[in-house]
């Protein structure tokens, strides 16, 4: 598992890298929170544990918030465990409401943490796989609520160039799975043209 922890102060920055060290095999540090795009643009981060507060002038989470909010906007984000030395319940109660997995008060228990980043990313897998065969699902719905609009004739036009998709152009490939010839393929995509 790979881990982002975006802090501010470096000696937190440097314990938590030291903790997590033993139980994750990539830590990857940062005191600066305007790199989180930068640093998930791989989509190879499995959690962000994610500090509330950047500056020493508003300790009311909002720039936790903020970047939390931008993390979860992403396409398969990664679990989000927000870490803060002035929580309160109503911050985290935000905190879930905007797409955290955990909330996490320093001090903390170092077997706490570990076990609370562990559980965030399995339920944050779910919760991915979730969205993403419901969004299949819609696709699946919407392709069908289209074809009940069609000819018989689009319909089978549409299947045709779908196989040809899936075999990557390839027309030869496609009329053997389509249980056809070549030429009464071409002369079927010629059809619509």
């Amino acid at each position: 598992m790979k881990i982002l922890i975006i802090d501010d102060n470096q000696s937190v920055l440097r314990s938590l890298k030291l903790v997590l060290s033993s139980e994750f095999e990539q830590i990857v540090t940062m005191n600066n929170p305007q790199v989180i795009p930068a640093l998930l643009s791989a989509g190879n981060i499995d959690a962000v544990l994610l500090d509330m507060n950047f500056n020493n002038v508003s300790m009311d989470g909002k720039d936790g918030l903020f970047w939390l909010s931008r993390i979860k906007e992403l396409d398969n984000a990664p679990a989000v465990v927000m870490i803060t030395a002035f929580g309160d319940v109503p911050l985290a109660v935000e905190a879930m409401r905007l797409g955290a997995e955990d909330f996490i008060t320093k001090p903390w228990d170092n077997d706490v943490l570990i076990t609370t980043i562990r559980r965030a990313v399995v339920k944050n897998r779910k919760d991915n796989k979730q969205k993403r065969t419901l969004s299949e699902a819609a696709g699946i719905f919407e392709r069908v609520d289209s074809e009940r609009r069609m000819t018989l004739e689009e319909i089978k036009l549409a299947h045709i160039r779908r196989v040809v998709d899936e075999c990557g152009g390839n027309l030869s490939q496609a009329a053997d799975a389509l249980g056809i010839n070549r030429q009464t393929l071409y002369n079927q995509l010629k059809k619509k043209q």
